[in-house]
Formats: C-alpha cells, sequence, structure tokens
C-alpha cells in the first residue's frame, strides 16, 4: 500500500485547535482520515473524542501506534491500515479530516453515503468553493450540486501554505458539511446522480443537446422521453442555470 503522493501536514497548532473546536466532538465516535502524523489526532482526543483514524501510509501508521500507545490502550483511539475511499469505515457520528487533494471527491461522496450527523473537512481551497458555490452560477459544477443536494456546506476559513509540511502550492480551506434530506425528492439516488454527470459533461450545451448526448451514461430512450416532457425552459438552459429543483424534475421523470 502507498501513501498518497499529496498528502500535507498540518503543523500549525493555532489551525489545528480551530478545526478541533468547529463541533462539539466529546464523547462522539469521530472518523478521522488521513491523519498523518496524529496532530488533529491529539487534539481530538484531547476533547474527549474517541477517534477512529484510517491511514494509507503503513509507516505512520507505526508511528500512530507508537505515539498513542496509551490512548489506542485506553480505547480513545483506534488506527486501521487502509484506502479510506475503499475500506470498510468503522461506525462514526462526526468525521473531522484533512484530506489528501486527490480523493477529495471520491472521499466526500463516500462519506455522504456512509452517512454522518456533522463534518469537518478540509480541502484545497478551489476545491472547496466549487463545492460551495450555489446552484444556477457560473461556478456550480457536479460537485457542487451533488454535495449540495445532500448536505448544507459552509465555508469556515483558509489556511495559507505555511500551516503544513510539506508546503502545498495552494491555500487550502475548512468546511463544515451538514447532511440533510434533499430538499426536493429524489426518487433514485443513481438516476439523479447519471442525470447531474451526463449533463455536466456538456456542460456548455443546452439540457436538450445534453440529454441527447448522453448515451453511455444515460438510457437513451428515457432521455427522449425527458426532452419530450420537459419544459422549454429547462431545455434551453446549461447546466450552471439549473437549480436543484430542476435536476429533481428531470431525475425524477418515468
Amino acid at each position: 500500500m502507498k501513501a498518497y503522493h499529496d498528502q500535507h501536514f498540518l503543523i500549525d497548532k493555532n489551525a489545528v485547535n480551530r478545526i478541533a473546536d468547529l463541533v462539539d466532538v466529546k464523547g462522539k465516535e469521530v472518523l478521522e482520515v488521513g491523519p498523518g502524523n496524529g496532530a488533529l489526532t491529539r487534539a481530538l482526543i484531547e476533547r474527549s473524542a474517541i477517534v477512529h483514524a484510517i491511514e494509507l501510509d503503513g509507516q505512520l501508521c507505526e508511528g500512530l501506534a507508537e505515539t498513542f500507545a496509551k490512548e489506542i490502550e485506553d480505547g480513545a483511539l483506534t488506527v486501521t491500515h487502509g484506502d479510506a475511499t475503499r475500506c470498510d469505515l468503522p461506525p462514526f457520528e462526526i468525521v473531522v479530516s484533512n484530506l489528501p487533494y486527490s480523493v477529495s471527491s471520491k472521499i466526500t461522496f463516500r462519506l455522504l453515503d456512509a452517512g454522518f450527523t456533522v463534518g469537518v473537512l478540509m480541502y484545497q481551497e478551489e476545491f472547496a468553493r466549487r463545492m460551495a458555490a450555489p446552484a444556477g452560477t457560473k461556478e456550480c459544477g457536479r460537485l457542487s450540486i451533488m454535495v449540495q443536494t445532500y448536505a448544507t456546506v459552509q465555508q469556515c476559513f483558509t489556511l495559507p501554505p505555511s500551516c503544513f509540511s510539506p508546503k502545498p502550492q495552494v491555500h487550502s480551506m475548512v468546511v463544515k458539511i451538514t447532511p440533510r434530506p434533499p430538499i426536493f425528492g429524489v426518487n433514485d439516488k443513481k438516476k439523479y446522480a447519471d442525470v447531474v454527470r451526463a449533463l455536466f459533461t456538456h456542460r456548455r450545451k443546452t439540457v436538450k443537446n445534453g440529454l441527447k448526448g448522453s448515451s453511455g451514461i444515460l438510457n437513451r430512450d428515457w432521455a427522449e422521453m425527458a426532452i419530450a416532457a420537459l419544459p422549454e425552459e429547462i431545455l434551453k438552459s446549461r447546466p450552471e442555470e439549473l437549480y436543484l429543483e430542476d435536476f429533481s424534475t428531470i431525475a425524477n421523470l418515468e
């Protein structure tokens, strides 16, 4: 098993404390993906969290086992050597993590599927801003729609490269994600995801042309039925001009 090549360890103590203080973790089961050298892990345990850490790097796992031997023995920490994009996830209520940039999207969607009460997650700033971009704006994309369909996203604060080792070439942003049921009904989560993916694959095309060119993602007969059933206002729009209600309207067509 290899480490993520883009993992940057948080070394700024003030930043660590700000992240750990964003949610009340006392007595809660907290998942931490990519604990690295354990700076955030320590802060969470100090706040009486029961931490379940998943780390891809075997050497870092050994270091954590040594550094936190007492906490592991006391049951305050478990360390799993694994890939959080595919390994079994432990039971958890809250997730607090500095995510590796390259798997940010994959892990975020996996966490949302798993379910949690609140998450404090750090991303590359540009990624976080795209995630929080409101529907109906040019910055909005597949990521924005898929996350905001199932959760609220709050941008908390940014951190400069100097807070990390090695220093990344970009700023990072901490966000708070709070899952909630979709505001507009989603009858079939897979079909909804496929519709969003198909339309943003052709984001510069109208919805009508995007549906026409969606073979390989959407069933052709269904796409033709959708084109016939949808109002002209939606068909003439581009994906970035649609709102959550519009994606729901399209995906829920039978």
